[in-house]
């Protein structure tokens, strides 16, 4: 595998694993990525058991600095997406 994986090179991987078209293969996998984004955007959590969970954060107010002026300013609070890893996946990178 190269040292970046990109969506594709998981559309071919799925293909050979699964012994299916490049165009099959490829819906599957974006089928995969609109559930977890789906849902998570609605507050649920996705957890795929050995690889890890999917959810969202909720960030508070809090203060930080303008990088041209460096005066303080207010970072408004905000939900974004979090991942946190499964142990499977700590494991196989912890093994590297």
């Amino acid at each position: 595998m190269p040292s970046v994986v990109t969506k594709s090179d998981l559309v071919h991987a799925a293909a050979r694993a699964g012994n299916l078209s490049k165009t099959a293969a490829s819906e599957a996998v974006n089928a995969v990525f609109e559930v977890i984004v789906k849902s998570v955007a609605k507050g649920n959590r996705v957890t795929v058991v050995g690889f890890g969970t999917f959810l969202s954060r909720k960030r508070k107010t809090r203060a930080g600095r303008s990088l041209a002026s460096g005066k303080e300013i207010k970072i408004s609070a905000k939900t974004v997406p979090a991942f946190s890893a499964g142990q499977g996946f700590k494991d196989a990178v912890g093994e590297r």
